[in-house]
């Protein structure tokens, strides 16, 4: 439905032009992003095809199925979807990208979407052969893309927020944990049992060595050990504190020796992605 009523309603024109309409667009991969991202995969044997949208598209897809149930799974998912720009409300047609479609739009939940009820709007008015463009809809779909953004984000402060309630219960305890993230002042530890994320500081890591941030390997790098932390990678952590006020959770890091792990090394953990 989304698709057919944004392919119908781009047809029609008032006084030889489109129609200004409420479309939901996915633009292609930001290049800043995608450069890099091709040249970590190569590492793992994965090639691209640079020379067109679809086929960027096709390559992606290809890659997807190749490392199906490969250790470099998770991180090539994570760090793929990160290539991606973000979907936004516009009159712009460019089409959407993730989804292939040339014309897409939200049409089918007006009880929780402003833009579907503009999209009815303007559809009730194509029925009845009674088209008023609305030269303020591009504002409209602005403020909407907007209001989207934010309430992500209220939604992201309150899910960890509760993360960090719950792991309250789990003061002391040991857990399996993966690298979810890495950048110069140190890297993101997410537990698989509760999917509960800290920040583990590059400052921590200084007793044991000099790790400095390779950028294109994701990954923190020892300078004398060799030892690197690389997006991806399974640690394990014990929890020490759980800060509701400022959302932020203390890991340590555990040895296991299943894991491969040089040597214990306390990591202090904090859930907010900036730095100290």
């Amino acid at each position: 439905a989304n698709r057919t009523v944004a392919e119908n309603l781009s047809k029609i024109k008032v006084k030889d032009k489109p129609v200004p309409f409420p479309y939901r667009v996915h633009d292609n991969p930001d290049e800043e992003k995608l450069v890099p991202f091709i040249a970590f995969a190569k590492k793992f044997g994965h090639s691209f095809d640079t020379s067109s949208p679809d086929a960027i598209a096709a390559s992606f897809n290809q890659m997807l199925k190749d490392v199906h149930g490969k250790p470099e799974q998770h991180v090539l998912e994570q760090l793929g979807i990160r290539t991606m720009a973000k979907a936004k409300y516009t009159i712009e047609n460019v089409g959407h990208y993730g989804l292939g479609f040339e014309h897409y739009c939200h049409f089918t939940s007006p009880i929780r979407r402003y833009p579907d009820v503009m999209v009815h709007r303007i559809l009730e008015q194509a029925l009845n052969n009674n088209i008023r463009p609305d030269k303020k809809l591009e504002e409209k779909c602005r403020h909407s893309s907007e209001r989207e953004r934010a309430a992500m984000e209220a939604e992201r402060a309150a899910n960890k927020y509760k993360q960090v309630e719950y792991m309250q219960n789990f003061l002391g305890d040991e857990f399996e944990g993966v690298i979810s993230g890495v950048a110069s002042f140190g890297f993101w530890v997410e537990t698989v049992e509760h999917k509960c994320e800290g920040l583990v500081s590059i400052h921590s890591l200084s007793e044991y060595d000099d790790f400095r941030h390779v950028e294109t390997d994701y990954c923190l790098a020892g300078l004398r050990s060799g030892r690197t932390f690389r997006m991806g990678d399974k640690v394990w952590i014990k929890v020490i504190a759980a800060n509701l006020d400022k959302r932020q959770l203390d890991y340590e890091w555990v040895v296991a020796s299943g894991l491969k792990e040089v040597r214990s090394v306390k990591l202090k953990v904090n859930s907010k992605k900036k730095k100290p």
